[in-house]
């Protein structure tokens, strides 16, 4: 997991090609006018434009074939993250939709995810997005799916 603002994208170019393009799509879209949906940037990136309001609680959830790349384009959310190895599955994985639902047993990471603000998250990491923080306000998300 690596959480960081958008401006300092260029920071983690080298990681790969496809954090790359997908990060550098992010600081070229106008996001705030992009309307919700899925966007192919190449043959290995897509990012799925999302608005919606943050819940009480959400399952944990973590990817096999993808890394996520989420950025909060407006509103906030809380993150709760965990090494999957404390993790068991609650609901198989699904290999078209590259998604697994888990319960996790150790307390996880809870992070913020603000306006500005992206997370990095690799296959070890086990994931619980769209969290209230604060208070419940529509959040707008762009969250770019990168092929491993």
């Amino acid at each position: 997991m690596i959480i960081d603002k958008l401006k300092r994208a260029e920071i983690y170019y080298p990681l790969s090609d496809g954090i790359r393009s997908g990060l550098e799509w992010l600081l070229a879209a106008d996001l705030k006018t992009v309307s919700d949906g899925k966007y192919i940037i190449n043959d290995r990136v897509f990012v799925n434009i999302q608005t919606y309001m943050p819940k009480e609680s959400a399952p944990f959830e973590a990817h096999k074939e993808y890394i996520d790349i989420q950025y909060m384009i407006s509103g906030e959310e809380r993150i709760g993250v965990a090494d999957i190895s404390q993790c068991s599955s609650s609901v198989p994985y699904d290999k078209e939709r590259d998604i697994e639902f888990l319960v996790c047993s150790s307390q996880p990471n809870l992070q913020c995810l603000r306006e500005g603000d992206f997370i990095l998250l690799f296959p070890h990491d086990a994931h619980q997005p769209s969290v209230i923080l604060n208070s419940r306000e529509k959040v707008k998300k762009a969250v770019v799916k990168v092929r491993i």
